[in-house]
């Protein structure tokens, strides 16, 4: 009993669901590694053989089906990145997520049935996600690079001093100090 209030204490319970979030992290990333090279060589080889079909055409529905398939497998992989990137930082990196999220959305737009226009809610419904998602991705954005020019910017501390107080010379033409 001591022992099971110990694990529950706040310490080591966070630890053991630590350990849990990253082993499920790590499991996820490796059945989804599997997925990836079994649907790229699927991908590869089906693209293979329509190449060698004369009768396949590449225009139209046919070179939609393709990019589809691609964008799906560039999908696979950020959100493999999205893992690793939790795996490496054990933060969930927003920025990777939402581009995730623009380019499924981006694959929905670009892989949208003929008649499509006959469905105008679902085409303002992508407009406005995608809007939304460009938004979402440059206000991530404008934090983060403010966040990195103050990392790298030191903060002045102290007063100003002048140019006589240092010993330095203001006249025209000055090279500094002398």
């Amino acid at each position: 009993m001591r022992r099971l209030q110990r694990i529950f204490q706040d310490k080591p319970f966070l630890h053991l669901i630590d350990r849990g979030e990253r082993l499920v992290a790590k499991v996820l990333a490796a059945v989804l590694f599997l997925v990836l090279a079994v649907a790229t060589l699927k991908f590869s080889f089906d693209v293979l053989l329509q190449l060698a079909n004369p009768g396949v055409r590449w225009e139209g529905q046919g070179l939609i089906a393709v990019l589809g398939d691609l964008l799906n497998l560039l999908i696979a992989i950020e959100v493999l990145q999205n893992i690793t990137s939790y795996l490496r930082r054990h933060v969930v990196q927003i920025e990777l997520v939402l581009l995730t999220a623009i380019t499924a959305v981006a694959r929905k737009v670009i892989v949208l049935p003929p008649n499509a226009e006959n469905k105008p809610m679902l085409v303002v419904g992508l407009g406005v996600a995608v809007v939304c998602l460009a938004a979402a991705f440059w206000m991530v954005r404008q934090v983060n690079e403010r966040e990195a020019d103050e990392r790298q910017t030191p903060a002045r501390r102290g007063p100003a001093r002048s140019f006589q107080a240092a010993g330095h010379s203001p006249a025209a033409g000055a090279d500094g100090p002398h």
